[in-house]
């Protein structure tokens, strides 16, 4: 592919793909020069002391609460009892019926003249108390033809789950792995792909109670805590370990931030934001984020650079996001619509993001699958 004349004048010389599992000198001056440039961590991160601190408040979006555990605190039990009155009063019969919430604003499109329905989002999967929890939409990013897919989820009403893989990140055996067992299969709302293979990810991950990668300081983190609460931030800035989080993956340093794309991210880069076979810039990418209402929105599409990604979980409403994996053969996003509401979801009743996604709907319930994923389940 020939550069613009705004490219560069120094394109990487060599780039190795993410799947070998190195990472080449050019990738390394690349990356050192980008973390050396943002977040002012001189180059690479420090590797964090992981301690059981509270989280303090979030920049550039809500506040990311993270309660103290019990044992961390000097109150008293927070538990009341009533005092027992004289009088039993029945309870009043409710005549109020569910609502229903109502579906996140329509997306604006940001290639005109629109496609039909681009930007409007549509009820998708398993629905909670006859309320979809679920909405997808395609939107195709700045100076792209093609749409990518986005999905938005109700973090509220929704659980997630860290599955972990014999590869990544390995070290088994883990209790969450693949293939999904039927009791979680009756709960299953959707699933996503989850983030480089440790040695390219320059982060840490935490699950089931103990660290594969210590967790690294200031690096783009998605975070699961005891009630299944998804969340995503720069870690010990946003996020900090407290006795409440049961999982932490991370990837990079944040690709969005206070609802803006990173600075310095470049259209031509093919290795510091992962390295992409055949060294292009344009590839399978994809990538989640938190909104300003809590809810956590999944990006992904083909032939999209990185500064793409950025816009689009903007145009999505991140006000924090990061980059997952990328190349087509491991980005994946599927929905499940079981024939009952508490029926079990399966590959029978999956269905892709994207047609163009690798794997298909079986992907998460096959044993070979020996990657990291996410899964949202009803609480």
């Amino acid at each position: 592919m020939t550069a613009p004349a705004t490219a560069p004048a120094t394109a990487p010389a060599t780039a190795t793909a993410k799947d070998a599992g190195t990472m080449g000198a050019v990738h390394k001056r690349e990356w050192n020069h980008v973390m050396h440039r943002r977040r002012g961590l001189g180059g690479l991160f420090a590797i964090s002391m992981v301690c059981l601190v509270g989280c303090g408040h979030s920049v550039g979006g809500p506040p990311v609460t993270i309660p103290r555990s019990p044992s961390h605190s000097t109150a008293t039990s927070a538990t009341t009892h009533p005092t027992k009155s004289s009088t039993t009063v029945p309870p009043a019969r409710s005549t109020t019926t569910t609502t229903v919430p109502p579906p996140p604003a329509a997306l604006v499109p940001l290639v005109t003249p629109a496609l039909a329905g681009e930007g409007q989002w549509t009820a998708a999967g398993r629905s909670v108390g006859g309320a979809p929890v679920l909405y997808i939409t395609t939107l195709r990013a700045a100076g792209s033809g093609t749409p990518a897919g986005i999905a938005w989820m109700d973090a509220h009403r929704l659980r997630g789950n860290l599955y972990s893989g014999s590869i990544s990140p390995g070290q088994g055996p883990w209790t969450y792995t693949a293939p999904i067992q039927p009791d979680a299969a009756l709960t299953l709302v959707c699933a996503f792909n989850g983030g480089f293979k440790l040695a390219d990810s320059h982060g840490g991950y935490y699950a089931e109670s103990r660290y594969f990668a210590p967790l690294v300081d200031g690096a783009a983190s998605l975070v699961i805590t005891q009630d299944g609460t998804v969340t995503v931030g720069q870690w010990n800035r946003d996020i900090s370990m407290s006795a409440i989080v049961v999982a932490v993956r991370q990837n990079l340093t944040l690709l969005v931030d206070h609802g803006a794309p990173a600075p310095g991210l470049s259209p031509y880069d093919a290795s510091a934001w992962g390295s992409t076979i055949g060294n292009v810039s344009q590839t399978y990418r994809s990538g989640v984020g938190v909104t300003a209402s809590g809810a956590i929105v999944y990006v992904s599409g083909p032939s999209l650079n990185v500064t793409q990604l950025a816009g689009l979980l903007v145009a999505a409403g991140a006000v924090r996001g990061m980059e997952l994996d990328i190349n087509p053969n491991w980005d994946t996003f599927t929905f499940y619509t079981p024939p009952t509401p508490t029926g079990a979801a399966a590959p029978a009743n999956g269905t892709d993001l994207l047609a163009s996604m690798s794997g298909g709907p079986s992907r998460f319930f096959e044993a070979s699958w020996a990657r990291d994923f996410i899964t949202m389940s009803t609480r």
